[in-house]
């Protein structure tokens, strides 16, 4: 067996780019336990969540104010009545996703969500990137979230100016900032119940989501009772059910999507979950299919009620009620929306401390961050950081010109998932790196394992002493000498040689295959965005893009998957379908409307991404916890940690 030192591996300190490629171990038994004699133990989550949980907490994050606004946008400049089939279709692209995040999520059951998956499939720089894209989506989102509540909740009180003094907006002059304390106010609320502990937090995050699916019931019965007795004048129209043609239901889809966005807050919470293989992949399934349902039904009965061209892109369900003399109504609409605001909010605050947690535990953060509080078991100080921050920026700033920023940590974290499940399926990680501490016992099996396979004048010693390692811990190893591969331990007898070869051949061609189809999704994509580009050329960057892509598919499809991937991470839990078509299609969609976000976004985007660059490269790769491992084959962790146990 050949055990190497991350130093040795990456060429000494970050003296390679294969620094930024080097992944962490699935979190398992032996890792925990190895925390917990470290001195380490309190930084664990409480399990405390079992599917009706993840069930409120998927519903509550995804079903927010968008339902009460996008249906009259998208009706009038889009879908027309034809709205309920562009929610479906957009369900039907969210659900490619989280098939992804369910496989993962009972895989590797962690805090991080995306980051955690990234770091184990992808490597560090990538996981990085998708935790600090994380971190802004999050932050901003929590606060646009709850600068729209203040509105809504003014509406109860008799109209937009009607709040009291000390919860209404305020204009400062002198500095030309609009204040608004509600919004603050509420942040700082959601914080501290965040504290108190996640069932806690949960069960009032349920009951908030209860009461605004209260209120969607109470528009599908009242709408459709309505619709029946007025004869859906929505649906009788000249210009008939698609007045904008397929293009349109489509882009309509596209837009509607981002309704969708929240269900990824369930993988978040999966540390704290009581059976993770079990409830994640049904607490992501059903939370999704509430949403696509209620979203459907919603949507075909408001543009049943009112024509498309007529519907008010503001207030859309309550002006269909009003429109038919049930004025009282827009009440209970409005009750919905707030409900549906602050549950929200509960849903982008939650998930961002547990992300900075698995990004310190990682090193790649203080360890300030990483501390649970020993009573309530949650992070208690990295939530009140999380708080106080969109706190702050409630407070002083009008984020919706922001909110663009809040999709593209979100889609880049499905298209990293996307990607890792491919990772996992073809080319699951074969290194597992190990605690410079379990040297000892690396040494051990080592050389048994040498021993055993080799006869003695076939042994040399390899001295891995880098200028990384001064320490006496990274000892000799020891190496079989002539050895076809790397991992000499893997070879139960001659005749495998052969088929270890080819499995490496495999697993480049694998690999390179998963490169080609992400390069030809990035020119497919960009080159039919791309309108001002003369159409010779962009057809042609199409083909070209759409040829890559093709090979791509073509080749994961023809050769074999992986065989370790049934024994990576914990097993006994969700497996997503038809791989490599679901991952590839989740990839193709979410990169086509990242690359429609447009350009101030991404310049934004890339402001805070560049900054994350300097943060990683002065702290994260100096601080990593992966800098001194010791990298080992996969096959034999285990071995090496009952090695480690029965050491004196």
């Amino acid at each position: 067996m050949v055990a190497k030192s991350d130093t040795q591996k990456n060429g000494g300190g970050f003296g390679g780019l294969r620094t930024l490629v080097r992944r962490k171990q699935v979190d398992s038994v032996h890792t925990k336990s190895s925390s917990s004699s470290s001195g380490h133990g309190q930084n664990q989550l409480a399990k405390s969540l079992t599917i009706p949980h993840l069930i409120a907490i998927g519903v509550g994050s995804t079903i927010g104010a968008g339902v009460y606004i996008l249906v009259g946008t998208v009706a009038r400049e889009h879908s027309g009545p034809a709205l309920t089939f562009s929610f479906l279709i957009a369900g039907i692209a969210a659900a490619l996703s989280a098939f992804c995040y369910a496989e993962l999520a009972s895989r590797c059951p962690s805090a991080g969500s995306a980051y955690h998956y990234s770091y184990i499939c992808v490597g560090e720089g990538v996981a990085w990137l998708i935790g600090w894209a994380l971190i802004l989506e999050y932050t901003i989102g929590g606060s646009a979230v709850a600068r729209g509540i203040s509105p809504n909740l003014a509406l109860l009180f008799g109209g937009p100016n009607s709040l009291p003094s000390f919860l209404a907006r305020h204009t400062i002059p002198w500095l030309g900032v609009t204040v608004d304390p509600c919004a603050a106010i509420l942040v700082f609320v959601v914080t501290g119940l965040l504290c108190v502990g996640i069932k806690e937090s949960t069960f009032v995050q349920g009951i908030v989501t209860v009461a605004n699916l209260c209120a969607m019931i109470f528009v599908i019965i009242a709408g459709g009772y309505l619709g029946f007795k007025t004869g859906w004048p929505g649906y009788k129209l000249s210009s008939g059910y698609l007045p904008f043609g397929a293009d349109g239901m489509l882009a309509g889809a596209s837009t509607v999507f981002f309704a969708y966005i929240g269900f990824d807050s369930v993988a978040s919470t999966a540390e704290e979950v009581k059976n993770p293989q079990r409830d994640l992949p049904m607490g992501i399934g059903f939370a999704l299919s509430i949403c696509c349902t209620l979203y459907m039904l919603v949507s075909a009965i408001i543009v049943g009620l009112v024509p498309y061209y007529a519907m008010d892109p503001d207030t859309p369900i309550s002006s269909a009620f009003t429109s038919h003399g049930i004025h009282w109504a827009a009440y209970i609409i409005t009750v919905g929306a707030c409900t549906a605001l602050c549950s929200t909010l509960m849903g982008s605050i939650l998930p961002q401390p547990r992300i900075l947690m698995a990004m310190a535990r990682d090193g790649l953060l203080p360890s300030f961050f990483s501390d649970v509080n020993k009573s309530t078991q949650v992070p208690v100080k990295s939530t009140i950081v999380t708080g106080l921050l969109a706190g702050t920026l409630a407070f002083f700033m009008d984020v919706e010109q922001l909110s663009g920023m809040v999709s593209v940590g979100t889609l880049l974290a499905f298209t990293m998932v996307a990607i890792s499940v491919l990772i996992l399926r073809y080319i699951p990680p074969d290194e597992v790196p190990l605690p410079s501490s379990l040297q000892e016992a690396i040494d051990s099996v080592s050389l048994r394992y040498n021993i055993s396979n080799s006869s003695p004048g076939d042994l040399e010693v390899e001295n891995t002493k880098n200028d990384g390692i001064t320490s006496e811990e990274n000892a000799p190893l020891l190496l079989t000498k002539g050895s076809p591969n790397e991992y000499p331990l893997l070879e139960k007898a001659s005749g495998q040689c052969n088929s270890l070869v080819n499995e490496v051949n495999r697993r480049k061609i694998a690999g390179w295959a998963i490169i080609i189809m992400c390069i030809g999704v990035l020119i497919l994509t960009s080159a039919a965005s791309s309108l001002y580009l003369n159409n010779p050329l962009r057809f042609t960057l199409c083909g070209f893009g759409g040829v890559l892509l093709s090979s791509g598919l073509i080749i994961l499809t023809l050769i074999d998957q992986d065989d370790a991937r049934h024994s990576f991470g914990h097993t006994g839990g969700f497996i997503c379908p038809f791989v490599p078509v679901l991952p590839i299609a989740c990839i193709l969609i979410n990169v086509y409307l990242l690359i429609n976000l447009g350009a101030a976004t991404w310049t934004r985007v890339s402001i805070w991404l560049v900054v994350g660059i300097l943060v990683y490269a002065s702290y994260g790769r100096k601080n990593s916890s992966l800098r001194n491992a010791v990298y080992v084959p996969a096959a034999h962790v285990d071995e090496i940690y009952e090695s480690s146990n029965s050491l004196p």
